[in-house]
């Protein structure tokens, strides 16, 4: 069930990626703007439904501490896998496509789409964060904030990529699967249908990944907080980012990169503010170290394109030492 689980989630990504192109084209959007908030938020929304359920059933529970663990594991643990796995499994794509020779082994996104992102990440993830530490009555208003500021950010990132030139990559879009014959480019409601269908077979995969897996940790005895925070974000936020491999085959960058930073800024922001609202918001030792690791390997990718003004593949490779470091942590001294 897990092979088909997974041979789902990369159907999925193949349609779903070659629908918001078009989309992004018949919106004469950018790149930046398609990957970082059209992709990015049309896949983390499923998703975001994992933390509210759980608060809402912790809220009714005798026993709340369950449920809010399952909560604040799936807050904490999808900006911790997008800043370490995703952006490993990104950095594996690029190198095993270029070892194949369908592609070179430089990414070459747009630099300041991906400064901005990780910019707002390195704003709003530790601001969620420090709320921790608040009164109990100030969290709400930290929530409302972190809200404005991902508004504040969309502003700005269509703002910023209106206009801009995407290198002709709109004039060679591969055919809409569901209509191949069409030249011209598809109709809205051909488009729509396959966006929809995408969307519903990725949520149906990544749930039926998430089952199955859950059972696998229920049996080996995994807490619920160690399962929220590491192995429900694999199995429902990491699948989803195959649709960057699928751009970082196509060469498309910008679309990749933007898939993972344009989530990573709304993981760390809509979530954590519903938790803000609706849990008491208290970190346990894991939740922080997941989160300092992350915040480490975003500022090591910032100083990366600093130092160098590009994306160098070694760097995001380096995320997946935080999240093996994390793991170990787990198993050793955190559970």
């Amino acid at each position: 069930m897990l092979l088909l689980a997974l041979g789902m989630i990369l159907a999925a990504a193949e349609l779903f990626t070659n629908a918001i192109e078009w989309l992004g084209d018949k919106l004469n959007l950018s790149h930046g703007v398609v990957g970082s908030i059209l992709a990015s938020v049309g896949t983390a929304l499923p998703e975001t439904m994992i933390p509210i359920i759980a608060f809402i059933a912790a809220a009714k529970a005798a026993d709340p501490h369950a449920g809010q663990d399952i909560g604040i594991g799936a807050v904490i643990g999808a900006p911790f896998m997008l800043g370490t796995l995703a952006m490993a499994v990104t950095g594996i794509a690029c190198w095993a496509y270029a070892r194949m020779g369908l592609r070179d082994a430089e990414l070459r996104p747009n630099i300041q789409v991906a400064k901005r992102d990780l910019r707002y990440f390195l704003i709003v993830f530790p601001l969620a964060l420090l709320a921790s530490l608040l009164p109990q009555a100030a969290k709400p208003v930290v929530g409302v904030v972190l809200i404005g500021l991902y508004l504040a950010y969309v502003w700005q990132t269509i703002k910023a990529e209106n206009g801009a030139d995407d290198g002709g990559d709109h004039d060679a879009l591969k055919p809409l699967i569901f209509a191949p014959g069409r030249t011209d480019g598809p109709g809205w409601f051909i488009l729509s249908t396959q966006l929809v269908a995408s969307l519903s077979l990725l949520i149906g995969g990544a749930h039926l990944f998430v089952v199955h897996v859950t059972h696998v940790a229920s049996f080996f005895g995994v807490p619920p907080l160690i399962l929220a925070l590491v192995l429900a974000p694999i199995a429902t936020e990491l699948p989803e980012k195959f649709n960057s491999v699928v751009w970082i085959r196509a060469r498309k960058d910008t679309l990749a990169l933007g898939n993972i930073t344009g989530a990573m800024v709304f993981q760390s922001s809509i979530p954590p503010a519903f938790g803000l609202f609706m849990s008491p918001w208290t970190l346990s030792r894991p939740p922080v170290v997941s989160s300092v690791l992350a915040i480490a390997s975003t500022l090591l990718i910032v100083w990366s394109i600093h130092r160098h003004n590009a994306l160098k593949l070694r760097f995001l490779l380096a995320g997946g030492g935080f999240y093996v470091a994390f793991i170990v942590a787990v198993i050793f001294f955190l559970r």
